[in-house]
């Protein structure tokens, strides 16, 4: 054991879900940016794509966010991360643009941790006494997670062919390209 290997099980798992996400945002018609569904009577109005997108790179920025908290020193440049715009309305390909950007910085956060490292508590707005970097992380992957169902789910309603080998790394099946993937 090299004391990284839940880390590296972590980060495939971070990865493969970031994969996938792209791969459906690369789907998302330009034409229907603005599509949104609708909901029965009485509920709030449902968010449209183009701010779905926006909302998926906030999901990655949030990994970044974390891992900066854990390691501030060796990862400070993450602070620059800051300057990207999250929670917006914007065209597939920024969102694919600017999400590799946040996997390259994913990457690199994972790169500093150790098994060890995923018992840390890491101070939070919300828990200032601090909550592990593992829960940070999987919390933060259980967010994206949802998201990505729910543009999966967005696609298949205005019309888009997606099946679960869109949403889903299906074991032995690689997508070919896909850096992080091991």
């Amino acid at each position: 054991m090299s004391g990284r290997d839940n880390v590296k099980s972590l980060e495939n798992k971070v990865s493969e879900t970031i994969e996938r996400t792209d791969h459906l945002v690369e789907l998302v018609p330009v034409d229907h940016l603005t599509w949104r569904p609708e909901l029965p009577h009485g509920q709030p109005t449902a968010g449209d794509l183009g701010h779905l997108l926006g909302h998926l790179l906030d999901c990655l920025a949030g990994f970044c966010a974390a891992l900066y908290a854990a390691y501030p020193s060796e990862l400070s440049d993450f602070v620059s991360l800051q300057a990207l715009r999250v929670n917006h309305a914007c065209l597939p390909e920024e969102a694919r643009k600017q999400m590799k950007i946040y996997a390259d910085h994913i990457h690199r956060g994972f790169q500093q941790s150790t098994d060890a490292d995923l018992a840390r508590r890491i101070p939070t707005v919300f828990v200032p006494e601090g909550e592990t970097l593992l829960s940070l992380l999987l919390g933060n992957l259980e967010h994206l997670i949802s998201h990505k169902y729910q543009l999966f789910f967005y696609l298949k309603l205005a019309g888009v062919a997606v099946t679960s080998r869109d949403i889903y790394t299906w074991r032995g099946v690689r997508p070919k390209g896909w850096r992080f993937t091991r």
